[in-house]
């Protein structure tokens, strides 16, 4: 049987961010608005366990971090705690909470690593407030304030002709 993350990428995106978001962004000062990634959330993504929400690079539709922000992130290595940065991050509630951006290396069983990018921190909180599920489909949208990053989760609900309403 086929889930709606088996879909991800057969279902056309929405054109632009809601508008409930862009006015808040607008509001606090954003500019620079970008779609970072569209998934649907995984058991991982919501477990309680594992308290993140994986960005996978070969999923992201565009840079969203300067070269600067980059080369910190790549500062960590697996021998020592992972750089991180603290991003201001507007939940689908429209709170505004503080999250901790990563990048991790994954190993794989062949040897071989890919990277991802990983909010955590205060993850289990976001999830659990805004009521995030497995198979929901979420938006992460990256602006810039004063040129620092900031973050905002936008959850989606699909319609059975494949388009999205605001949920």
């Amino acid at each position: 049987m086929a889930t709606r993350c088996d879909q991800q990428y057969t279902t056309p995106l929405p054109p632009d961010l809601l508008i409930k978001f862009r006015k808040r962004i607008r509001a606090l000062g954003g500019s620079d608005i970008a779609l970072v990634i569209q998934k649907c959330l995984f058991k991982t993504d919501v477990s309680s366990g594992h308290n993140r929400l994986s960005i996978p690079f070969n999923q992201i539709r565009q840079t969203f971090l300067t070269p600067q922000e980059t080369k910190f992130l790549n500062s960590g290595d697996n021998k020592k705690k992972c750089s991180e940065m603290e991003v201001m991050l507007i939940e689908p509630s429209l709170r505004r909470s503080i999250i901790s951006l990563r990048k991790w290396e994954m190993k794989k069983a062949s040897g071989s690593a890919t990277s991802i990018y990983v909010l955590v921190g205060q993850w289990n909180s976001v999830a659990w407030r805004n009521a995030l599920r497995e198979d929901e489909t979420v938006q992460l949208w990256s602006f810039r304030i004063n040129s620092k990053l900031c973050l905002a989760l936008v959850k989606r609900k699909a319609k059975s002709n494949g388009y999205f309403v605001e949920f």
